[in-house]
């Protein structure tokens, strides 16, 4: 499994794993995700993609063929009044295909991810997921990545 970064000839591939993570959130959050909705058109992931501030990995198989992509993106607070100047790397989502799940292809990704981070100067990789999503959880425990901060939420 190889690592480059996603371009537009993996749009297609990017809206098929994308419904799988959007499947996976909707079945563990019906009230808050919509069933069948895109999470972003092809307009946008091209816009996207041509953010280096965003950069997209794609995990690639021997025929260059999309298993899995990370998006990322650049966060910085410069001169906050109270948060230091430090820069990460956000992992906004990770995706492995889950008929190639198992195959350490999200670990690629993800030390990928943390290679490219260390090479841009960064202090560190964050990410959120979701509880319901409990396979995500273990996998980025896995990893070894700690909770920063805990969503909390009361329905009304």
């Amino acid at each position: 499994m190889k690592v480059r970064m996603a371009s537009e000839k993996d749009i297609d591939r990017i809206h098929e794993l994308l419904s799988q993570v959007a499947l996976v959130h909707q079945k563990g959050r019906p009230d808050l995700f919509k069933f069948g909705q895109r999470k972003y058109t092809d307009d946008q992931l091209r816009e996207i993609l041509r953010d280096e501030n965003r950069p997209i990995f794609a995990a690639v198989d021997e025929n260059d063929i999309m298993q899995g992509y990370a998006f990322c993106i650049f966060q910085q607070h410069i001169n906050d009044n109270i948060l230091t100047d430090i820069l990460t790397l956000y992992i906004d989502d990770l995706c492995v295909d889950e008929a190639k799940r198992g195959m350490h292809i999200g670990k690629t990704l993800y030390n990928a991810v943390l290679d490219f981070a260390k090479e841009h100067g960064c202090y560190n990789v964050t990410l959120n997921v979701w509880s319901c999503n409990e396979s995500a959880m273990k996998f980025y425990q896995s990893c070894g990545l700690k909770p920063q901060k805990t969503g909390m939420e009361v329905i009304l």
